[in-house]
């Protein structure tokens, strides 16, 4: 059986690498990103079954002064929801921004779960495990779901 692909969002690579290595150790597959630009590109490229995805982002300036896109998650999601690769990705969201003021939101914009940083692996495992055990098709949701 093939692993299961997550692609891990977010700009501090040492949160990068802690997912990385947790989600490997679990027997998952893992792809990255550090900005918006570059997980719109990896989701195009490596079709994920699964996104985490952080909230705040810097600006980029990959295109000068001002003139780059000011990505956050949830421009992020706009832009993964419009792409017929991604329409039906499950997004979990990984914040260390004020949970109050994003958590709503985040479900709000289509994510199944928000953390707030730091995690706990331990129930963010469970929570991907669920996650695509239910984007498989059998969710608790949908009983008769044909396989």
């Amino acid at each position: 059986m093939n692993p299961k692909k997550i692609l891990v969002v977010d700009d501090n690579q040492i949160i990068v690498k802690t997912l990385s290595f947790k989600l490997k150790s679990a027997g998952y597959q893992v792809v990255t990103a550090l900005d918006g630009s570059a997980a719109v590109s990896a989701v195009r490229k490596e079709k994920p079954d699964l996104i985490l995805l952080d909230i705040g982002f810097p600006p980029d300036v990959a295109f000068g002064f001002g003139g780059g896109v000011q990505w956050d998650g949830f421009l992020i999601i706009e832009w993964l929801r419009r792409m017929e690769e991604a329409k039906r990705t499950p997004i979990i969201i990984i914040t260390g921004g004020d949970a109050a003021k994003y958590q709503e939101r985040s479900l709000a914009a289509g994510a199944v779960a928000f953390f707030h940083k730091p995690i706990d692996h331990d129930e963010l495992l469970v929570t991907i495990r669920k996650t695509l055990a239910e984007a498989a098709g059998a969710g608790p949701s949908a009983p008769d779901a044909a396989s």
